[in-house]
């Protein structure tokens, strides 16, 4: 590799413009694509995330890399955040051998943990496999859910409907939207429960853990299961579905995410498919993103998870107590300072604040706790938010308005606060407002469009007054 070329991809590196290099390196001829070009190819894809093309490009060089640590950091690397975790620490470990570094030290002591985790599921998850293996060898093989009553799996409300059940699933979707996943085919156990209902919030919403996680010490909690679909934004192929979360938000590109939690993307349950390969069926897992995106073994199979879910009530925090805890917070906890400060610039605008409370209260009595995601109660909370923003601090850039969102709602303290938030879904909210012209974009500026803060005073005093 020539020397220019080594100082623009070194450059690109620093400057974060990955896909600059992936297309530099793709467009440059296949034969002339040397051991060096390749490595920054691999590196590249890394750090964009695509680990699975990162793994399969240096897992090409091998032969060139055995006496190389940046070979041995790389695949590491991409190990590591595939959940193999095994395999990144045995990396990791020649990559010091080579070339001792306090960095790739800290992996090693990093991944060891997560290593022994990870095999102490694993043996869990094989013994109950093999249970079943003996069960079905005695009983014989039973359709899924045989003996149980599905009729009464599902809950109802306007929002569960509106938001996450789809049409029942035709063989043509189920395929399609398998492709939209990636390729990972979907048990059959969850074909016959979304026939049923295609996506939902089920009556039971926890599941036994005998590990702790971010949730709880001993169980997790689901919001929904999605539904086969590509329309629905929470749709397992939508907008804000499976492929969303793994890549926008960063988790594991091992499979499939199947329910969202409480915690407003910050933990998902998955189906794993490491151990059984895209065809085969998979283990059911939750991740949490809040402890570096950790791997807790819930189920062998998506059926027994099925089946384990249990009611919030045999737990410490029935659902009720969550629900009337953030009923009293947004209907009585005090605004965030900043959420103060421009709730009081917009003094001429009588009862704003109750009407703000009103809306959401709104959407805690239809999802049952305060957090906002891609509904349109939350579309319309991040409408006034900006809004109001933008009374006091006119024309902010699109990066200026992402740092200070947090302050207003999301992290707002023990009061009228979510106690979180999802960036992707607010940045799609941005995104989507540009593209319909309710806010504008001049010279990097953003306002809201002419009429458009009428419309969303107008629309949030009918959501407080319904």
């Amino acid at each position: 590799m020539d020397q220019e070329l080594q100082a623009q991809l070194d450059d690109w590196h620093k400057y974060n413009k990955y896909d600059r290099i992936v297309d530099a390196v793709l467009e440059h001829p296949a034969a002339e694509r040397d051991y060096e070009l390749l490595g920054h190819l691999a590196r590249a894809y890394n750090n964009l995330g695509r680990y699975d093309e990162a793994r399969e490009q240096l897992l090409a060089l091998a032969d060139q890399g055995r006496e190389d640590p940046r070979w041995f950091y790389r695949i590491g690397y991409a190990y590591y955040h595939l959940g193999r975790y095994a395999e990144a620490a045995e990396a990791f470990a020649k990559s010091h051998e080579l070339e001792p570094d306090e960095d790739v030290e800290e992996w090693i002591e990093l991944i060891r943990e997560k290593a022994e985790r990870w095999e102490r599921q694993e043996r869990r998850a094989a013994a109950d496999r093999a249970e079943r293996d003996r069960t079905e060898a005695e009983e014989g093989q039973k359709e899924p859910f045989a003996g149980m009553d599905l009729s009464t799996f599902w809950g109802d409300s306007p929002y569960a409907r509106k938001t996450y059940v789809c049409e029942p699933p035709t063989e043509e979707m189920t395929a399609a939207v398998e492709e939209e996943l990636g390729g990972y085919k979907l048990p059959a156990s969850y074909i016959a429960l979304m026939r049923v209902q295609n996506g939902g919030v089920p009556q039971n919403t926890c599941f036994p853990t005998e590990e702790a996680t971010s949730w709880a010490e001993d169980h997790i909690a689901i919001s929904s299961i999605m539904g086969i679909g590509l329309d629905k934004a929470e749709a397992l192929g939508g907008s804000s579905g499976s492929r969303f979360m793994i890549e926008d938000w960063g988790y594991p590109d091992i499979g499939v995410v199947i329910c969202d939690c409480p915690s407003a993307g910050h933990d998902v349950v998955m189906l794993d498919y490491r151990v059984c390969g895209k065809d085969g069926e998979p283990s059911v897992i939750h991740v949490d993103q809040e402890s570096d995106y950790e791997i807790t073994y819930l189920a062998p199979y998506f059926e027994s998870f099925v089946r384990g879910l249990r009611p919030a009530e045999d737990y410490e925090i029935p659902a009720e107590v969550t629900l009337e805890e953030d009923l009293q917070k947004v209907t009585r906890g005090a605004f965030s300072p900043l959420l103060a400060k421009l709730c009081a610039a917009a003094a001429e605008v009588e009862g704003l604040e109750q009407m703000i409370r009103r809306s959401a209260e709104r959407i805690v009595r239809e999802k049952g706790y305060f957090a906002l995601h891609a509904d349109e109660g939350s579309l319309q909370m991040y409408d006034v938010q900006f809004w109001l923003y933008t009374r006091v601090y006119p024309e902010p850039t699109m990066e200026s308005y992402l740092r200070a969102y947090s302050g207003m709602i999301a992290f707002g303290g023990e009061g009228f606060s979510t106690g979180g938030y999802a960036p992707g879904f607010v940045e799609d909210w941005l995104k989507a407002r540009l593209q319909n012209g309710i806010i504008k974009k001049d010279h990097g500026k953003l306002r809201l469009a002419e009429g458009a803060a009428a419309d969303i005073l107008e629309r949030l005093k009918a959501a407080g007054q319904a």
